[in-house]
């Protein structure tokens, strides 16, 4: 049907949109370093196709239910598909527990927007959660008080208490604190001056020291990071991606038709001009 150089343009203008695209996409993944998953519960390997595969299973950070400063009894996963910011703290500490509040405030205020002409803070992006290791002393009357003290905004900022061993047990067994940051806590008492950054599936994705400033300009960049990320169930590999690409396919069936259009005028053009 087509000779030999006719064949190779057609191959290299079918090839093109995809070439193009896989580059794009390739030099783009690794344009933008994303934080980093910190916990790894399992690795799994599987053979699909005759192709072994590798899959990590990363760790899930588990429920926990306590008090809120305002007396409400409220639980991790009510905010779950949310992106979260922890820490720990007493509010008798003199130091660094001040220091960290204070420097909450300031990312709670950094995510927030205006409407109507006042500050509203934008509780579909961030949730913000203190833990307090000290909960004999920290009752929701304390918190509260606290909470007031250095402006706290409820509606996306729990102070928590309760129980000391439920507490202590979500921080070592469920963020594995000890791990992460075994410099800074022992299991008598957790004092540790970072922030804990949680993706929307309740993964660890940073630690951050919360009285460092260019730690905490890292912290808001990688909620960023984070908030954009692809979801789980979005295509992973780039075969699957430009697979799905309806409009590369109808790109490319145009462009076949357009090709054979002209090189039948071309030829019939030849045709004619024989006779």
């Amino acid at each position: 049907m087509f000779n030999s150089s006719v064949r190779k343009a057609l191959l290299i203008v079918l090839l093109l949109p995809i070439l193009s695209y896989a580059l794009l996409t390739y030099f783009s993944n690794r344009a933008i370093n994303m934080p980093r998953k910190l916990l790894l519960d399992s690795v799994a390997t599987s053979v699909v196709d005759g192709v072994e595969q590798t899959d990590s299973f990363w760790h899930q950070t588990g429920n926990i239910t306590l008090v809120n400063q305002l007396g409400d009894t409220v639980s991790l996963y009510d905010k779950k598909g949310k992106i979260m910011i922890l820490d720990f703290f007493f509010t008798h500490c003199p130091y660094p527990c001040p220091v960290l509040t204070k420097n909450m405030r300031k990312l709670q205020q950094s995510f927030s927007h205006y409407l109507n002409g006042r500050q509203e803070v934008d509780s579909s992006v961030v949730q913000f959660i203190s833990f307090t290791v000290d909960s004999k002393r920290d009752s929701p009357s304390v918190l509260n008080a606290y909470a007031l003290k250095y402006g706290v905004n409820p509606d996306n900022w729990w102070m928590l208490t309760g129980p000391k061993s439920t507490i202590y047990n979500f921080a070592f067994n469920e963020l594995k604190i000890g791990l992460l940051d075994g410099d800074n806590v022992d299991t008598l008492f957790l004092h540790t001056p970072n922030f804990i950054l949680l993706d929307k599936q309740m993964r660890v994705r940073g630690l951050y020291d919360g009285t460092d400033t260019l730690a905490l300009a890292r912290l808001a960049h990688d909620v960023g990071l984070v908030l954009l990320e692809k979801d789980k169930t979005a295509p992973n590999s780039l075969l699957e991606q430009i697979v799905g690409l309806k409009w590369l396919w109808y790109s490319i069936l145009l462009i076949i038709i357009i090709f054979t259009i002209v090189f039948y005028k071309k030829q019939q053009h030849e045709n004619d001009s024989k006779k």
